[in-house]
């Protein structure tokens, strides 16, 4: 499990995967910015809305009060917002490997394992759909958890069990899915469940780390190609990644 993940580390900067990763977090920044402005847009209206309709109701302080109350809670929710992108970038960057699994899997086996015939591409569709319920799965978890935020760091540790369990789930999956049917993939992923949550947490870590964790599509990728070689019994000697 460790030496999977060493080697993927390695592999993120080898010329067959640095232009998929620039690809990938150029993408993943992109999105943020969409979703950033037009939340803090959304967000600004209501605002300014909200004060505008306190000032006529309540009928007592200057229309400058209200003003800078306005401001206020629109500071306040584009920190917010902010802080929702850090939680909210397993998500986001999931989403963003969806496009980029079969790249990254190819070039990983076709890499480290070259006297095996590498797997199949997934079909985009199957990737796109495989992606966006992965988002609506941990976007659901994430709500669960918010609560606990608030207890003592109790939300930190709940996120990151999550993060493990989810992603190590989903890039398992992808990777399994290139040489074996969804149906087939699922069932190996269940059968391995206590040591793929165990291999989850070498992502939920990478994706904790801020700016680092823009690369997780790729990282993921290539560690659970390596995990999924190990429980398919291969026995193949990995080879250092070329620079």
């Amino acid at each position: 499990m460790f030496e999977a993940a060493v080697t993927a580390l390695g592999q993120l900067f080898t010329p067959s995967l640095r232009a998929v990763l620039m690809k990938a977090v150029g993408l993943a920044l992109l999105l943020i910015v969409i979703v950033g402005v037009v939340l803090n847009r959304i967000f600004n209206a209501l605002a300014m809305s909200g004060a505008t309709w306190a000032e006529q109701t309540a009928g007592f302080a200057p229309h400058a009060a209200w003003s800078a109350l306005a401001w206020v809670l629109s500071i306040m929710a584009s920190l917010g917002i902010i802080t929702g992108a850090l939680f909210l970038m397993p998500t986001i960057t999931a989403f963003v490997g969806s496009f980029f699994v079969d790249e990254v899997g190819d070039a990983v086996e076709r890499g480290s394992y070259p006297a095996e015939p590498p797997g199949k591409a997934l079909p985009l569709l199957r990737a796109l759909i495989e992606g966006v319920k992965f988002a609506i799965l941990t976007l659901a978890v994430y709500f669960c958890a918010l609560p606990f935020i608030f207890f003592a760091g109790l939300g930190v540790i709940v996120l990151f069990l999550a993060n493990a369990y989810l992603l190590g789930r989903q890039y398992f999956e992808f990777a399994a899915m290139r040489f074996r049917s969804p149906h087939e993939a699922k069932a190996m992923r269940k059968a391995n469940a206590p040591y793929l949550f165990l291999a989850g947490m070498a992502i939920a870590l990478f994706v904790s780390i801020p700016v680092v964790n823009l690369a997780t599509p790729i990282f993921a990728m290539a560690y659970m190609v390596h995990i999924h070689k190990r429980l398919s019994g291969k026995r193949v000697e990995l080879i250092a990644p070329q620079r």
